[in-house]
């Protein structure tokens, strides 16, 4: 049994999208961020940078004790090597797969991200911000067209866990100022995973937690932590 730590974030879904295609059992225990459940003693003992998706694993592969791993992209890579999918056992397959895997926590999340932040979040609107991520968020839109045109997947011919990591960062692509017809190679990989029934179930998860908008006390305390705030949050 998994214990997945989730709020319905783009890197939430990563891990959902995971767990429902692999048929694994898990529960989901809500952080609501909003409220700051990110800073509760007991979750930063496992997850330190204050952040979710983290999972707990009470049953590992080597039979030992319950298995703690925090940040989306390494969770996958774990679920993918104690399940033997969704990553390649060859070692070109999974180089490739592993790229585009850090090409997503590095570049298309942080990035989208901050589209996100200053579009939608930021107190005041600042041209120059949005541009900046706007184009960049376009650009990195690009890259995967590009890839796409080749392949059927990011790494290649199977779905991977690259995909899972990268489409819950296109699902809010209106909110980011793209046109997903100017990447027709893209689309088509959208609208694949989209179908797919495990992405359904992964996302009905999120619609039963649904909240309201962040009200500006939870803006700020999402937005504006320093190391001695978030001291101060986690008592």
């Amino acid at each position: 049994m998994i214990d997945l730590y989730y709020w319905p974030t783009p890197n939430g879904h990563k891990i959902t999208l995971f767990l429902e295609e692999a048929g694994l059992d898990y529960t989901i225990v809500p952080v609501d961020i909003g409220k700051g459940d990110q800073f509760r003693p007991e979750f930063l003992a496992f997850s330190p940078n204050n952040r979710m998706p983290a999972i707990i694993d009470s049953e590992p592969a080597d039979g030992g004790e319950p298995i703690t791993v925090f940040e989306s992209g390494a969770i996958l890579v774990y679920l993918a090597e104690k399940t033997g999918r969704f990553l390649p056992a060859d070692a070109r397959g999974r180089k490739t797969v592993l790229e585009w895997l850090f090409w997503q926590v590095g570049g298309l999340g942080p990035m989208a991200g901050q589209n996100h932040h200053f579009g939608l979040y930021a107190p005041e609107k600042l041209p120059y911000a949005i541009e900046r991520y706007v184009k960049e968020t376009n650009r990195l839109y690009g890259v995967m067209d590009r890839r796409l045109a080749q392949f059927e997947f990011l790494g290649g011919s199977d779905y991977s866990i690259a995909d899972m990591a990268a489409y819950p960062w296109v699902v809010p692509w209106k909110n980011q100022q793209q046109n997903l017809d100017d990447f027709p190679h893209l689309k088509r990989w959208f609208e694949a995973i989209g179908a797919r029934a495990a992405t359904a179930r992964a996302y009905e998860h999120g619609e039963r937690i649904k909240r309201q908008p962040f009200t500006e006390e939870e803006k700020a305390r999402l937005f504006g932590q320093t190391a001695a705030s978030v001291r101060g949050l986690a008592g």
